[in-house]
């Protein structure tokens, strides 16, 4: 093992960066930066049908958009590549030969037929399935006549018998599994191309990882893994499996949930800000000392501490990410709010796809009045639709404000004011109301409230003035008029 630290996240082009992931990344890359040592990302790209395009880039793309960088991979290379496994097959061809060489590994000849009837058969006596073994010991005629026949072999894994496995897990503590467990595994499929558990080992030892931080599911991975390394006298690096991400409900986080948002691409589009999600992430299954909820990136590489690893299934709190994502957005820049929100309206055809630069200016100031409530830029689409209404629906409670007896004469004294005055700004509009109350004698919510329902349907709602700005001089006073005649 070696004594820099040295992590990796190793992908698999099969699909786009997904929450467990991401957190998988998040981990390794805080350990290596806490530790000044390194983190590569490698590309685990054998199963060759299940890889989709677009999906290595995809992976790199949003690690990027996290805020995470990485010392060696495919894109920045490195002493100890290549770094996409496809592109080491000679590497592990070695090493598989050394094992058949010795008597570690041995050719077999089934077939999925055979192989499928003998999984039936254990399972109806009720045995766990497993193989059996019938090739461990073929001779060398044998393998000859199976070769004429025209099978093509797999290369199996001898399992040593009764050996038990442990290994110091930096989550879960030791951990014992006895090689009973296991069956002699496929360490190189048919077509030449090794398995995960085989590879994966290999590429840890020759790229010195020191530290293996992934998912619990991995666990039942680490004995082959471990034995492995044992058949090829290496040191096997520190595991550490972190407890799956749970939904609210305590159930296993399925990518089938859709109460949930689970890909990074996702949240990139509907406008959530990645220093937000890179805080939420490191607070699935890990906890810092004390209370505190809020952290940047360089505040967790210096504390983060793998100790501190979660035994309990880390639950997404999507009330909490609401929090964190609207913290950061109402910190950030409102250019670059209005940036990310923009796009939002135009995509409801709310605004055009080209626009001038008083369209710009306006929807900029749009943004701006509801940045404070954003848990999303995407949200800004609901929460500005008063804007863009033909005309207002009102709920009972904004029907009982229009229904009092002052109401006629406010809503004209402000007409009259709107009409006549020369400049239509936020502050001109405060200036307009308070003739009206010098004028009417009505102040607090007898003056307020049924401007606000009149013009905007609701009861509460942003800065009033800054409201009527952006709703302009013909719709508030086609507004007003409507709720007068009316």
């Amino acid at each position: 093992m070696s004594t820099e630290i040295r992590v990796r996240y190793a992908p698999s082009p099969t699909g786009h960066l997904h929450i467990g992931n991401a957190r998988t990344a998040l981990f390794n890359y805080l350990f290596a930066r806490n530790q000044g040592g390194k983190f590569i990302i490698r590309i685990e790209d054998t199963d060759v049908k299940r890889n989709i395009e677009g999906g290595e880039e995809s992976q790199l793309k949003y690690l990027k958009w996290l805020g995470m960088d990485w010392d060696e991979s495919v894109d920045v290379g490195g002493e100890f590549g290549p770094y996409r496994q496809t592109e080491r097959l000679d590497i592990y061809k070695t090493y598989w030969q050394d094992l058949l060489d010795r008597g570690l590994a041995y050719r077999c000849y089934c077939t999925e037929e055979e192989l499928e009837r003998e999984r039936e058969e254990q399972m109806a006596r009720g045995e766990t399935p497993r193989y059996s073994g019938k090739h461990r010991d073929l001779t060398e005629e044998q393998c000859q006549a199976f070769e004429a026949e025209g099978r093509v072999p797999s290369i199996r894994f001898r399992v040593p018998e009764d050996r038990e496995y442990t290994f110091d897990d930096i989550v879960k503590g030791q951990i014992t599994f006895n090689s009973k467990e296991s069956g002699d595994f496929v360490i190189v499929k048919k077509d030449g191309i090794p398995t995960y558990n085989f590879a994966v080992a290999v590429d840890d030892y020759l790229m010195k990882i020191s530290h293996v931080l992934r998912g619990e599911d991995h666990v039942s991975n680490t004995p082959r893994q471990l034995m492995i390394f044992e058949a090829l006298g290496w040191e096997p690096p520190r595991f550490g499996h972190m407890t799956l991400i749970v939904g609210e409900d305590h159930k296993k986080l399925s990518k089938r949930n859709e109460s949930i948002i689970q890909f990074m691409e996702q949240y990139d589009k509907l406008g959530y800000l990645p220093e937000a999600i890179f805080n939420f992430i490191a607070l699935l299954g890990w906890s810092p000392e004390g209370e505190e909820e809020i952290y940047d990136r360089e505040q967790l590489i210096s504390i983060f501490d793998p100790n501190r690893l979660s035994k309990s299934p880390a639950v997404f709190d999507t009330n909490k990410l609401a929090y964190l994502n609207n913290h950061y957005i109402k910190k950030a820049d409102p250019e670059r709010i209005a940036s990310m929100a923009i796009p939002h309206l135009q995509a409801a055809g709310l605004l055009p796809t080209e626009l001038s630069a008083e369209q710009q200016d306006w929807a900029k100031a749009l943004v701006r009045l509801y940045q404070e409530q954003m848990t999303s830029a995407s949200d800004i689409v609901a929460l500005s639709e008063l804007f863009f209404r033909s005309h207002l629906e009102m709920d009972a409670e904004a029907a009982a404000v229009l229904a009092e007896e002052q109401v006629p004469e406010v809503l004209r004294a402000f007409a009259n004011k709107v009409e006549e005055s020369g400049e239509f700004t936020a502050p001109q509009m405060a200036k307009l109301i308070k003739e009206v109350q010098k004028e009417t004698g009505f102040k607090g919510k007898q003056l307020f409230m049924p401007i606000r329902v009149a013009l905007t349907g609701q009861t509460h709602g942003r800065d009033l003035n800054e409201t009527i700005y952006l709703l302009g001089r013909d719709k508030v006073l086609d507004r007003l008029k409507a709720q007068i005649k009316g």
